[in-house]
This record gives C-alpha cells, structure tokens and sequence, in this order.
C-alpha cells in the first residue's frame, strides 16, 4: 500500500473515532491536509488533520514563528521559482467519483518570503480556472483568507492548484487543503457536471460571536456573524435541520434579525459590492416565537424572490441557483400584518462554468511518462492540456469534442531516461519529438500511433532495432533517427515508403547501409 493511500486510510480511521465520541455529530468524510506540517495533528473542535507530502510532489514545507498562530496557521508550503513563468503546483488527491465536494484553501503569509504584500496568484482545480488568490488586505489586518468552493468530483482523483501567473512576484504558498464530501442534497439545484459554485458570503444573522463551524455544522462550512441593522430575535428553537436542503447547522435559527417595529425590512447583504453575474442565493428563515408563523414577500432589488412566504418554527430555506446580481444588493421583507419579518442566515456563491479536463488515457500515458523520465519540466503537474494558458511546456492540444494531446515536443530539454510503452497510449499524437536530449534504451512499439506525422528521436542514445512496427504508420512523414546506437537491419518497408523523409546517419550501426532521403 503506498503512503497516500496509507494516510488516506488514517484520516478515515482518526475521524470515524472521533465521531464515536461526538454521537450527535454526524462524521466528516473527506480529507484534511495540514500543508507542510510534519505529522498529523488534531485542530479545535477534534477534527484531525494530516501532513500534505504524500498528496503533492514539490514545494517546499516552511514553518512560521509568530506567536498566537493556531497549528494549521502554523506551517505551510512555498513553490520557489516566481521568475520562471505560468506554473501550476497540484496536490493529487484521491476523491470518491461522483460525489459533490466542498473544497476550502487557506492562506496565511507571514512573511515568509520577505517583507512586502503577499504574491497574488491563481486556484485550478482540475482543469478549471478558480479565481484569482490576494490575501493582501487580510494579511495587513492580521487575518488568514480562505476560498471555498463546491466541485464535483470527475475522477478518481481531484488535482487542486496554486498557480504563478505573471503578475506573481514572489512564491505561491499555501497554509492548508479541506476537501469535505457534500450529502446528495446540499446545493444538489446547481447542475455540478457543467458549473463550479465559489462562496462569496455565508452568515448567521443577528449574531456577534464567534464564527459558528465544526461540529455545529456537519460540514465544517464557516458561517460568519452578521448583526446589520434589524432588531435582533434570539430564541432556541427544535429545527429538524435534516429536513431542509443544504442542512444548514441548528443553531442558525436561534438567532435572527427582525424589523424595528414596522411591516417592512431593509437588509444590505451581502455587505460587499459584486460584479454583475448570476448567482446562486439560499436564505433561511425560521418563526422563533413559539406555535406562531408570519407571512411576508421577500424582494432582492427590488425584485420578487419569493411571494407569500410563510415561515413557521420548523424553520425552511428558500434559494434561486441562478440570480443576477450587480453592485450592493439588498434584501426586502415585505409583510401586510403582524408578526413582522424575520431572517436568519444567508448565503450567497457566484456560479462559474467548468473546464473540460484532458482524456484521461492520455493523463495515464503522460503520468507514466514523467516516472520513465528525468529532469521533466517543473510545470507538468495538475491537468495537462487545461487551462490553457497551463498547459504543460512541450504539448500542445486538441479542441475537439475530447480534450487530446496531439503534439510532443521536448526537444533539446536536458532529459534522461528510457520512454515507456505506455507511450504508445498518446494515439491523438501528429508529432513526437525527443531530440537532442540523453534518452536510452529502446524505441517502443508506436503501431497504435497511427496519425503520426513526425517522429524526431535523433541525437540521443536509443540502443536496439529499428522496431519493425513503424512500417505501419502510414501517416508518418519524417522519421529522424540519426546520432544514436541503433543496430541491425533497417526495415526494407520504411525504406520503400514513398513519401517518407527517413535520416539514420551519422552515427547508428545497422547491418545495411543507411538510407539518408
């Protein structure tokens, strides 16, 4: 068993015993990465949390000294190299297929890289652009920044990027990964085959303490306080939260933000500006005095969002997965009698379509690839054809309607190392180039290449035959193979192909004469 699959096994094992000992709190299932943590360790609330190294292959883990730092705050990973162009840095994290995850990351600079502003940088998953990471007016307030977003999960695993981009001008860093599995009917009206959710605000109305989080919450999502300018209600009621899409925790409804004494309430939430997109908006409300229920419209700009809402104390949500908002919104509590509105929480995701994600043959055949190969270039990691301006140095892509790799040019790029058969799995490829690198051993059979123009193995160090199967590629328009220590007959079919610009010398020591054409 690898140690991935060993720590993964740990997280399950720490957090089923855990929830043994907290029986009112259903468990978490998912993963905690603590990122360049040396051991597992257990937060506030009990959750348990693991290292990252056996999730991610690079950067570099960094320890903080500031004093008052919770653990996860404590540590992180950088990616050195900010002067080498676009990169993305992925951690590989296995996922049950299918399933909805909410995924949060979270940042905490510290001056590790010096005095100055924290790096901006990007968030990838997959092969979806996130957004865009500035923790810089956070930081200067001595606060962590998070982003959280709701991702369906493709395959067997998820890849989660930090990403430089040119405006980044320092190392991209990272303080911790939670990838937590959703229940089927949380935020289930939002089609996750074709969209990605990005929380911009979830709060607990009428409150003022502390964030409310795990175990309150089964999913650990982070409900912050919110007095605005209502009158508050507390009350602790019994709401069956189980019955309500998105479970929201109980003890939102226990607290709620009610009018001043007349039919209408005025409500600026969130308290940010947003740019103009749709989004998705869920609100809940719950009747806290006891037996009674009140009917009220609820309006969003000016707009209806819902007409005739009767809130009773069993509490409800009501939520559009597709709102059009722009600039301050607010929200509007209407009611023709009494008792008067009431609202106790929120939340509000921008929607943002989903990155296709490269076939997953080809995924394969290039993981197997870079294990066969030495010196590989830094930013082959997460997603190898998406997004494109991240795509790996070396390939380029098709668009079509899957996602293939249809060129391999690594020429000249210092690699040592044998090429794999699984090689021969790239059968989208037109052209394949290894030139002028320190490759060995022998060419692979490439018969299922079967659209391939381009074959460049010249000046490297291939031992062997010709293998007999390049007769079968019909496509294939030039074939260099010179400098190298080839034995052997030359296939008589590659010699009489038409068509074909065949180089085998210098160098190579066949048993017939080399053809140069």
């Amino acid at each position: 068993m690898s140690s991935c699959s060993l720590l993964f096994l740990l997280l399950f094992v720490l957090i089923s015993h855990f929830s043994s000992n907290q029986s009112q709190t259903p468990r978490i299932r998912g993963l905690l990465l603590d990122c360049g943590a040396a051991g597992p360790s257990e937060a506030a609330g009990g959750l348990p949390w693991l290292p990252d190294y056996a999730f991610i292959a690079t950067g570099i883990p960094r320890n903080l000294s500031l004093r008052g730092l919770i653990p996860t705050l404590s540590t992180l990973r950088s990616f050195p190299g900010a002067s080498h162009g676009r990169c993305k840095f992925c951690y590989s994290v296995p996922v049950f297929r299918g399933s909805r995850y909410l995924v949060r990351t979270t940042y905490f600079y510290g001056g590790i890289s010096g005095p100055g502003d924290p790096p901006v940088f990007d968030q990838i998953v997959d092969g979806t652009f996130w957004t865009v990471v500035n923790t810089t007016a956070d930081y200067a307030a001595g606060a962590a920044s998070s982003y959280e977003g709701v991702f369906l999960a493709r395959g067997a695993k998820m890849k989660v990027c930090v990403a430089r981009n040119d405006y980044t001008d320092s190392d991209p860093f990272i303080n911790s990964l939670e990838m937590i599995v959703l229940e089927d009917s949380v935020y289930n009206s939002t089609d996750f085959t074709q969209n990605a959710l990005g929380l911009i605000v979830r709060s607990r109305f009428g409150y003022d303490g502390p964030i409310v989080r795990y175990p309150d919450d089964r999913f650990d999502r982070y409900w912050q306080p919110f007095s605005g300018d209502g009158q508050v209600m507390r009350n602790v009621l019994n709401v069956s939260v189980s019955d309500l899409w998105n479970l929201p925790p109980e003890n939102i409804f226990s607290t709620a933000l009610t009018s001043d004494g007349g039919n209408n309430m005025e409500l600026q939430w969130p308290p940010m500006s947003l740019p103009s997109s749709p989004y998705y908006v869920a609100l809940y409300f719950a009747d806290m005095s006891n037996g009674n229920s009140r009917t009220f419209d609820v309006f969003i700009n000016g707009y209806i969002f819902y007409n005739n809402l009767e809130v009773t104390s069993s509490g409800l949500v009501v939520f559009a997965n597709n709102w059009n908002l722009s600039g301050l919104t607010r929200i509007s509590l209407r009611s023709e009698s009494v008792p008067h509105p009431i609202i106790n929480g929120g939340e509000v995701f921008g929607i943002f379509s989903l990155g296709r994600i490269t076939t997953t043959r080809d995924v394969i055949a290039l993981e197997s690839l870079k294990k066969s190969i030495s010196n590989i270039p830094l930013d082959w990691d997460g997603d190898p054809c998406l997004p494109h301006e991240y795509s790996w140095t070396g390939i380029t892509c098709s668009n079509g309607s899957q996602i293939r790799v249809v060129s391999l040019n690594m020429s000249n790029m210092g690699l040592s190392g044998t090429l794999p058969p699984t090689i021969a799995n790239l059968t989208a490829l037109t052209d394949l180039s290894f030139a002028s690198n320190n490759i060995s051993g022998h060419i692979p059979d490439l018969k299922r290449l079967k659209r391939l123009e381009r074959l460049h193995l010249q000046d490297n160090h291939f031992d062997g035959n010709i293998p007999s199967s390049l007769v079968n590629l019909t496509s294939l328009r030039e074939l260099f193979l010179e400098n190298n220590n080839l034995t052997g007959q030359i296939p008589s079919s590659l010699i009489k192909q038409p068509g074909l610009k065949l180089r085998l010398s210098p160098g190579n020591n066949f048993t017939s004469a080399p053809i140069v054409r």
